[in-house]
């Protein structure tokens, strides 16, 4: 009664002030006779005014930004991902986006949709955004430097890098004589000219290069270390010379360009005596995420804000400000995790990639229009790979590195990428470089980085590097190994327990590997030792519980999957146990499958189906990285689910099928080594005399049902992959009540 006399009041209210609403307009009407002549409203159709309504909204500088915003993602995450599938940074693929949504290629080929997306008007929007968002990015690349890892590795690190600057620097000043001429913009001192030219031929471009390292798995050696701490001082040294000669340009001479120096010098002593410490103290009383607050967040962004505003009044340019107030920020690694989490998706997935685009819009390639021009881009990029790539090996060689390490070292600081762009960016805003100079060095700053790649398969194909695989274990000895993958440490503890029931405690030819492969854009160059250290911690404890031995590897990847697979293969491990984790059954196609209540399963379909005699439409099984896993991995794979595994003292393994005979390997490692009490579930009877299976800790249950109360009572439920498909073909209700599984493909 009381839900019909609530749906009344409801109605009633409605019907009643609806009608109070209508006579109000009628009135209202009634009241234009004086304000509005009769003649414009029968002149204006009601279709008509719609379609301008939309039209207006449709070119809002609101809705054009947004829809700039939108394509500029997609095309940037599109070329993003074909560079990675051709093993090439992802940052390539953005700049290569920014090109092509540019006059070069969308404006060339698309001279009538061009204007509609990005009309002149709108660049100014997006040139702001698209700063903002480098603001974000400067502060994260400051605070992925260590100033402690500086001073530690200093000696040969200094003699490299600033050797490669300056050598880069005077050929780049060199090369400036013969363009200048022809290509200087008019009203341009040949001084601010040459010094932006030397700038953009000495500069590396460190966030790229740290990828690149760890990608190639070099952070741990002595060369990947020089590399990054190389790139370091290289990246500090250049943004001090940027900033000197950002202040010499503006102020017009050297001599005028002293305030300005010694203004930033002053800012820089505060920044580092003042601010520092001061930011150092709130660190260490917030140093977890729990205990960071907004107002806490609001005192560093404050903090970045005013750095790159006062860097901007000055006169050195606002990014070089986001760049010292990253590196002033609290040295405590897990305080500097929790920041850069928070800017880096926003700067690097939707802001940065405005950038790309505005250095996009502002590369006319098609202004090098003959030969000559194009030569002229040649002789550029030939003498930005010689300054920087030949400079830095010899000196590397000098200073005692071999020849692969020193090979490597030059291909590396020859990187230039998204900080070249920068630089270039920055010079054409002050008008020291014209739009032709600047499409030459664009052209030069991607090729440079291209290469990167290739010049390293070169140099490892060169010297037969052999390339390291996986595991520090004496692996030709081994008699059984499995390999335990994970993505996040907590799970990791429990593929530990699950492995450890497949190896004898007592052999010392039985191996688990337990590998953490995380996201390079996780891990801080500097901090990875300690970042691996810390990752590995919950393992090492479970395995102390276990009273195992556990060999450890640490892999930063921009693309984790094929890694798995790679490793699991030519590891030549005998099972590859990786965690899908709970959230398979949630928010998902399967998900749904699996929360399906028993009224409309028919018990009869699950039997149909295992005897081949119904076949029931297709559903997803696995999550696409699960299942791109599945796909490649040419050795046995447990796929395992995670319900909470505190214990495997019970255990049992299902065998629907015949093809399920393989799963008695499996019982005869659990029999030999493991405590827990099997139970063979045989729906198939497959456990015959044949293949019979004796253990006082071995069960074997002829039946074709399995009872929600047994379920209960395991720990651990293996099956076959086939199997596990069957089950979500015929949406059984035994999903709903399983224990945690272990799937496995054979």
């Amino acid at each position: 009664m009381k839900n019909y006399k609530n749906s009344f009041f409801y109605i009633t209210i409605l019907v009643v002030f609806s009608g109070i609403i209508y006579s109000i307009l009628l009135r209202g009407k009634a009241l234009e006779v004086d304000k509005v002549s009769s003649e414009i409203i029968v002149k204006h159709k009601y279709f008509d005014e719609f379609i301008n309504s939309i039209l207006h909204n449709i070119f809002h500088p609101l809705a054009i930004l947004l829809a700039q915003i939108v394509t500029i993602i997609f095309v940037a995450r599109f070329f993003g991902w074909i560079c990675r599938k051709i093993g090439q940074p992802t940052v390539i693929g953005e700049m290569l986006a920014g090109i092509a949504l540019g006059p070069s290629l969308f404006g060339a080929y698309f001279p009538d949709l061009f204007p509609i997306l990005f009309p002149q008007e709108s660049i100014v929007n997006l040139k702001f955004l698209s700063q903002i968002g480098l603001i974000f990015f400067m502060f994260v690349v400051g605070m992925e430097l260590d100033l402690k890892v500086l001073r530690t590795k200093v000696k040969e690190a200094f003699i490299i890098s600033h050797t490669s600057i300056i050598i880069s620097y005077a050929l780049g000043l060199g090369l400036a004589t013969l363009l200048y001429k022809e290509f200087a913009p008019e009203g341009v001192h040949f001084m601010s000219f040459g010094l932006f030219m030397g700038v953009a031929m000495s500069i590396a471009a460190f966030p790229v290069l740290a990828r690149i390292v760890q990608e190639r798995g070099l952070q741990k050696t002595k060369i990947g270390a020089l590399v990054i701490t190389c790139a370091a001082i290289d990246d500090i040294t250049a943004w001090c010379l940027l900033a000197a000669v950002i202040a010499i340009v503006k102020a017009g001479s050297v001599a005028s360009s002293l305030y300005i120096i010694a203004m930033a010098i002053g800012y820089i002593a505060l920044m580092l005596l003042l601010v520092r410490p001061f930011l150092k103290h709130i660190g260490n009383l917030y140093s977890s995420a729990e205990k960071i607050t907004k107002p806490v967040v609001a005192i560093f962004f404050v903090t970045l804000l005013i750095s790159s505003y006062l860097t901007e009044i000055i006169g050195i340019h606002a990014l070089v400000g986001a760049f010292v107030a990253g590196v002033i920020m609290p040295d405590n690694m897990k305080f500097r995790n929790i920041f850069i989490e928070k800017v880096e998706d926003v700067s690097l997935v939707v802001l940065l990639p405005l950038f790309f685009v505005v250095t996009g819009l502002n590369t006319k390639i098609g202004l090098l229009n003959n030969e000559y021009l194009w030569k002229t881009t040649g002789i550029i990029v030939l003498v930005a790979v010689g300054a920087k790539f030949l400079s830095s090996t010899l000196t590397a060689k000098f200073v005692g590195q071999n020849w692969r390490d020193s090979l490597t070292l030059g291909a590396l600081m020859n990187t230039r990428g998204l900080m070249e762009l920068i630089v270039l960016n920055i010079g054409l805003e002050l008008g020291v470089l014209s739009p032709k100079i600047f499409a030459m060095m664009v052209i030069m700053a991607l090729s440079t980085t291209f290469m990167t790649g290739p010049a390293l398969n070169l140099i490892d194909f060169i010297f037969k590097k052999r390339k390291a695989i996986v595991t520090s274990t004496n692996a030709d000895n081994l008699e059984y190994k499995v390999l335990v993958s994970f993505e996040n440490p907590e799970d990791g503890k429990h593929l530990l327990k699950v492995a450890n029931n497949f190896i004898c405690l007592d052999k010392e030819k039985q191996s688990i590997t337990a590998m953490y492969i995380s996201s390079t854009n996780e891990v801080n160059p500097y901090k990875i030792e300690e970042y691996e250290r810390e990752s590995f911690k919950p393992i090492l404890k479970e395995a102390n519980k276990l009273n195992r031995k556990v060999e450890t590897l640490f892999k930063a990847s921009r693309d984790i999957d094929s890694d798995i697979v790679e490793v699991g293969n030519k590891g030549e491990f005998d099972l590859v146990l990786i965690n899908i984790g709970s959230s398979i059954f949630e928010g998902t196609l399967l998900g749904k499958v699996l929360g399906i209540t028993s009224k409309i399963i028919n018990p009869e379909n699950l039997l149909n189906t295992f005897t081949g005699k119904e076949k029931l439409f297709e559903v997803n099984y696995f999550d696409d990285k699960t299942q791109a896993i599945i796909n490649k991995t040419e050795v046995p794979l447990g796929i395992y689910v995670d319900k909470s595994l505190t214990k495997t003292e019970n255990i049992s393994v299902i065998l629907f099928n015949k093809e399920d005979q393989f799963l008695l390997d499996y019982v005869k490692l659990l029999k030999k080594n493991s405590q827990a009490k099997i139970s063979i579930f045989d729906t198939y009877d497959i456990v015959n005399e044949d293949n019979k299976i004796t253990h006082e800790n071995v069960k074997v249950i002829h039946s074709s049902k399995l009872e929600k109360d047994f379920l209960k009572e395991q720990d651990l439920l293996i099956m076959s992959i086939d199997s596990w498909k069957k089950l979500i073909d015929t949406r059984s209700v035994w999903l709903n009540n399983t224990p945690s599984l272990l799937i496995i493909k054979p």
